[in-house]
């Protein structure tokens, strides 16, 4: 679990064909990593990841498939900058909100445009996200938890101060970029809690938006 708050931003050293999936090698810059061993979970881009090698100055960690195929992680090379955050622990501040580590799609960046000293981004969801996106709800993009200014349909609006684009890659950001998107886990929760006993039932829908009316419909929750 995270919180959304970058710690550090680092780089990508290598990533490494290996079976089938990648390993990737995670410079971490100002990251401090005396109180990591291994196994513990480090989020990159708001991918939550597992450290399996502490070469110093960064860590490895194992990239499957699923992940690659889910996030915009193939989007990275040698030398791509990162965020970074250590998982949260018992007595870590929460200055943003609960955060999993687990990418529910991919995001675009649609247009940047500068704000007096701020930056406002308009970034596109995947359709099936639109509804978890909420005015003055929380988000996060590319593991930074963000407040959304405005919402239309699949489209949301950012306000990014100057701390915000200084400690994180966003300063980087231009229209066509692909950012990995996680949605607040409330709304997930509460959407599988609308199932009720039906959650169990084969077939019941196992991932964020795939709840449609049609799926409401046929399951008797609309009512004509």
């Amino acid at each position: 679990m995270f919180t959304g708050i970058i710690e550090s931003i680092g780089s990508i050293r290598a990533l490494t064909p290996k079976g089938g999936d990648v390993r990737v090698h995670v410079e971490t810059g100002k990251l401090d990593l005396s109180d990591v061993k291994l196994g513990d979970s480090i989020a990159v881009n708001g991918v939550c990841l597992t450290a399996v090698e502490l070469p110093g100055k960064g860590f490895l960690a194992d990239v499957s498939r699923e992940t690659l195929d889910c996030t915009a992680m193939n989007d990275l090379k040698s030398g791509s900058p990162v965020n970074l955050e250590k998982a949260l622990t018992p007595t870590t501040r929460l200055g943003g909100h609960l955060v999993s580590g687990h990418v529910d799609g991919v995001g675009e960046v649609v247009s940047r445009t500068d704000n007096a000293r701020a930056v406002e981004f308009r970034i596109r969801a995947p359709k099936e996200l639109a509804k978890y996106i909420a005015h003055k709800g929380s988000i996060t993009v590319d593991g930074t938890s963000l407040t959304v200014n405005a919402v239309d349909g699949a489209e949301f609006m950012l306000t990014i101060i100057p701390h915000t684009l200084s400690e994180t890659i966003m300063a980087s950001y231009r229209p066509g970029r692909r950012v990995n998107l996680e949605v607040d886990l409330l709304a997930r929760y509460l959407e599988r809690l609308l199932l009720g006993d039906k959650a169990a039932e084969p077939g019941s829908p196992q991932k964020p938006g795939n709840i449609t009316e049609s799926f409401l419909a046929a399951n008797g929750y609309l009512k004509s």
